[in-house]
């Protein structure tokens, strides 16, 4: 019998993108769900989303920590954007703002959540992470040469790779390495701004996966990211309302 996994992650804090997703993904009635990380910063409603999530997760769900999660709980901005010399006032500001929207309890949950984890599905192994095999920071974005994503996704032995990071939905079959990117479920850059997740079927030797969008409407969302007042929330609410990156 097939295992069906749904996936969706960097929901980046904004509630209706995610109940969004989650009303599909009932719909569908997938065996797991597994979440990829970077879960509250940006967005307006960091604990709501935590409230959410945690409750997956105590209910099953398979999920990992992003760079922005570590940015949120312990402000460790250098572990979180490691290719940035100096990480921009903005940045800082909104992980501080996210911070203090979340419980003691609400952070050290974040702080215990793996970087990674594995589910056996049918025999095959299905790796979750954020950025890659080995890595919350490194991507697998499709302009890397190739030979950087061939040397990523051989860090580990998973038949399917389940990951963020880049906002970007994908999915690309290597062979022995499919790379599962549902994109970002609150957050996008691809030019869609519906709440992105992806469906991965396990059946016996053969595997595969849907991309999906589940529509809603990301004005409210938008807005009150503008009202807000924080440093670089007009870039933030343009890239929530379109779905594309504004800055």
């Amino acid at each position: 019998m097939a295992t069906r996994i749904a996936v969706l992650g960097d929901i980046h804090g904004n509630v209706a993108a995610l109940d969004a997703a989650l009303a599909a993904i009932e719909k569908a009635k997938p065996d797991l769900i597994a979440i990829t990380g970077d879960l509250v910063m940006n967005g307006p409603r960091p604990s709501e989303v935590l409230a959410r999530v945690r409750t997956l997760e105590a209910a099953g769900a398979y999920v990992v920590q992003g760079n922005t999660d570590i940015a949120v709980a312990d402000f460790d901005f250098s572990a979180a954007f490691p290719w940035l010399e100096e990480v921009p006032a903005a940045q800082q500001a909104v992980a501080e703002w996210t911070h203090d929207q979340l419980s003691d309890a609400d952070l050290d949950w974040l702080r215990r959540l793996p970087a990674e984890r594995r589910i056996r599905a049918e025999g095959l192994l299905v790796l979750v992470c954020h950025g890659s095999p080995g890595s919350q920071t490194e991507g697998l974005s499709t302009d890397l040469d190739p030979s950087v994503t061939i040397q990523r996704i051989t860090r580990t032995d998973a038949r399917v790779i389940a990951c963020g990071h880049t906002h970007v939905a994908e999915v690309r079959d290597f062979g022995r390495r499919l790379i599962c990117n549902p994109g970002s479920c609150g957050f996008a850059f691809d030019g869609d701004a519906g709440a992105a997740w992806a469906l991965i079927t396990v059946d016996g030797d053969e595997v595969g996966a849907e991309l999906r969008r589940a529509a809603y409407d990301p004005l409210p969302t938008a807005e009150e990211v503008g009202a807000r007042g924080l440093p670089g929330d007009v870039y933030r609410a343009a890239t929530i309302r379109t779905g594309r990156l504004v800055r």
